[in-house]
């Protein structure tokens, strides 16, 4: 039998503050029974999720797990064929991304979904201008580009990024970090319910990683929900409240990672052990 490390083991990053997170009440956002085919492919097969006010779940897996189609029909990037989706215990039905971002749901995808042309400010408002006061928004409607440029300014600076100081400066001209940064500053600057964020660090340096996890946690903090997708392992045990494993298109359970170790979630990842298995291996020791 495989040996399992212990929580004060190798591969666990031990919490500082352990949270605890009222689950008693109805979740924020909910699915059940997702299911999602792409002709022959299955690419979720009856998933469900709760996410609850105040946290962060991190959902992990391995390469085709269906970790990138959960999220997407989570935010309307993509409607499931079967299922049900419940925000606050109310059903709901997206049918694309702006009716998720109505509903207080903002979402990062991996592929950032930035506009390169367009300046930083621009992005950060796109599709959320903001209008000069009296008649020259009203009748000519003119934009308040100085408001916009300060707020997004804000915006930048609050998430940590030092490396973006003219929010003029067109999108096509930052390094790929900075791109990250500049789409991470705007779920965070309009989430009002659940901010969504799909490998947000993935492109980005320690410092600015270390940035992100801190805007994560203050979101968290803040009392928003918040899904974490990520291959980096210690950046989830880090942030993360509850651990989703995804694999091979449904959902593998939910680990806790003041309970389990990362090399235990590499273990129900890749299905060399079940999350019930784990439990037994404990405790039987």
């Amino acid at each position: 039998m495989t040996m399992l490390s212990t929580p004060t083991e190798a591969g666990h990053m031990e919490k500082k503050n352990p949270r605890q997170i009222d689950r008693t009440g109805t979740p924020v956002l909910e699915a059940k029974g997702l299911v999602k085919t792409f002709g022959h492919v299955v690419g979720l097969a009856g998933v469900d999720l709760e996410l609850y006010a105040g946290e962060v779940l991190a959902v992990i897996g391995d390469n085709g797990a269906g970790k990138s189609t959960l999220i997407q029909c989570l935010t309307g990037a993509l409607v499931p064929d079967q299922g049900e989706l419940r925000l606050d215990g109310r059903p709901v039905a997206f049918k694309r991304p702006q009716d998720a971002r109505e509903a207080g749901i903002e979402t990062v995808y991996q592929s950032l979904a930035v506009i390169p042309a367009l300046d930083i400010a621009t992005n950060l408002f796109l599709a959320r201008e903001v209008r000069r006061r009296g008649p020259l928004g009203t009748v000519f409607r003119m934009l308040d580009k100085k408001g916009m440029r300060r707020r997004a300014e804000t915006a930048v600076r609050e998430l940590g990024v030092q490396t973006i100081q003219n929010m003029g400066q067109a999108v096509e001209t930052l390094s790929g970090g900075q791109r990250q940064a500049v789409a991470v500053a705007r779920a965070a600057a309009f989430g009002s319910r659940v901010v969504v964020l799909d490998e947000p660090t993935a492109a980005l340096g320690v410092k600015e990683s270390g940035q992100v996890l801190g805007t994560i946690e203050r979101l968290r903090d803040a009392g928003l929900a918040v899904i974490l997708i990520s291959h980096n392992m210690p950046h989830v045990w880090q942030v993360a409240d509850r651990i989703h494993v995804q694999r091979l298109g449904r959902g593998a359970g939910v680990l806790d990672p003041r309970m389990h170790t990362m090399p235990e979630g590499v273990t129900v990842m890749t299905g060399a052990a079940t999350i019930d298995e784990l439990a037994g291996v404990r405790a039987d020791a």
